[in-house]
């Protein structure tokens, strides 16, 4: 099979090779997915670059968690009719070395999950490592409806989708941008309130919307929001935390402390088996109603991985960066 890997950590030009790998084999209880989409997502990045110091975990990894395609062998204990069923595809490359930027990737059957007719492979490319986050960091604390969920970073991968979970799962959405200039890219039929962080008192304008306090905040960037969390933050509030910009973040413990604040701290790759589970039936359902879209940004073909790879490392542009597998 054509494929893409790495047998050193470093800059994707150095490192990344594309070429002809031998076809995986499924074993039991596995499915093999012919790929077509494979989403590239920060984290396939940093592992490939020796993010936070760390190691090749594998002497050979073909990159990516996040794929859509079509089932087209199947091992023992695996259904033979799923063979030509259309899935989308998550945790591929989650403590396995081989993932989806190839044309073929073997899984456990319960991480293909069945993507409906009606709903694009783009979109199945794109809902593994951020829709699972973004279900985690809604539902971890159990339901929202009838509450008050405010989401930093509302226009990025996870922020979206998390913004769009809650709504439909009955919540009131507020929401953060970095600059004002950005207002006007968020949705007011998901967000009921935007606020620009680069505003002299955000925290003073998201209580002015919610006098009695917010009950659960989407963090992206906890070292930079956590005064502004502590602010706003309801007694007995959820602050689930996917990211921060600082390795050793600082918090004002006793005010949260006394407020009775939750702080759920969220690492996509070792959440519970059956949370993963219920969150790719819940994106499937949601996205089936129309609840739920994702943006889709540059679409790269497996030769230009590398590129691909740099877009994300550089965070430029809007949407989710996808390769394209030829067959």
């Amino acid at each position: 099979m054509l494929g893409s890997w790495y047998n050193d950590q470093g800059s994707a030009a150095d490192v990344l090779h594309v070429g002809e790998l031998p076809d995986p084999v499924p074993g039991p209880g596995e499915v093999r997915v012919r790929v077509t989409v494979s989403g590239v997502n920060p984290g396939d990045t940093k592992k490939r670059r020796g993010w936070l110091g760390s190691s090749m975990p594998y002497p050979r990894v073909i990159p990516h968690s996040d794929a859509a395609g079509l089932i087209d062998a199947v091992g023992d204990g695996v259904d033979a009719h799923r063979v030509g069923a259309r899935v989308w595809v998550y945790g591929a490359q989650s403590y396995r070395p081989f993932g989806t930027a190839a044309q073929y990737t073997v899984v456990p059957d319960h991480q293909a999950a069945a993507l409906p007719a009606h709903l694009s492979e783009e979109l199945g490319a794109c809902l593994g490592i951020p829709g699972i986050t973004a279900h985690r960091t809604v539902f971890a604390d159990g339901p929202v409806e009838g509450q008050l969920v405010l989401v930093h970073g509302v226009l990025g991968g996870v922020g979206s989708m998390a913004a769009q979970l809650a709504h439909w799962a009955g919540a009131t959405v507020i929401a953060t941008v970095r600059r004002t200039a950005d207002l006007d890219r968020v949705d007011p039929a998901i967000v009921s309130q935007a606020f620009a962080l680069d505003t002299s008192d955000p925290a003073a304008a998201i209580r002015a919307f919610a006098p009695r306090g917010v009950d659960r905040i989407i963090e992206v960037a906890l070292s930079d929001n956590a005064d502004l969390d502590n602010a706003v933050a309801a007694h007995g509030a959820v602050i689930a935390a996917y990211a921060t910009r600082t390795d050793r973040t600082e918090i004002p413990f006793w005010p949260l402390l006394f407020n009775n604040v939750t702080l759920r701290l969220l690492g996509s790759d070792d959440f519970p088996p059956e949370a993963k589970r219920q969150a790719a039936r819940d994106l499937i359902s949601a996205a089936a109603a129309g609840a739920l879209t994702v943006a889709v940004g540059d679409r790269y073909p497996l030769e230009d991985i590398a590129k691909a790879h740099d877009h994300v490392d550089t965070g430029g542009g809007h949407g989710r960066i996808l390769v394209t597998i030829p067959h």
